[in-house]
């Protein structure tokens, strides 16, 4: 997949999250937050955002999936994860070596 194109997915999470009704809010930010920590443990180290993109395509969100039943098991709602993946990963992304300031950085 295209970083580009995951970006744009993991915008639309982000933007989600912060609609969400906030009766459900903190039980979503738990799972993202979770979610992020899962990720930096998966990849760890110095990433690019092609790289976290690459993971998103090639592994899924079932382990996401899975991740957030076991935090919110009580919250259907947070367990919906064109949100709470999707902001994790936007979250993860202002980590990766070539995005800074709300952007991919390309060489020149």
């Amino acid at each position: 997949m295209d970083a580009d194109h995951a970006i744009g997915l993991w915008r639309e999470g982000e933007r989600r999250l912060a609609a969400a009704d906030p009766a459900d809010r903190p039980a979503l930010e738990r799972v993202t937050d979770a979610l992020v920590l899962e990720l930096r443990r998966r990849l760890g180290g110095t990433f690019t955002a092609q790289e976290l993109a690459t993971m998103y395509s090639v592994q899924g969100t079932d382990w996401a999936y899975e991740l957030a039943t076991r935090v919110a098991p009580g919250n259907p709602g947070a367990w919906d994860m064109t949100t709470v993946a999707g902001a994790a990963f936007a979250r993860y992304l202002r980590e990766a070596s070539d995005y800074a300031g709300g952007r991919r950085i390309r060489p020149e």
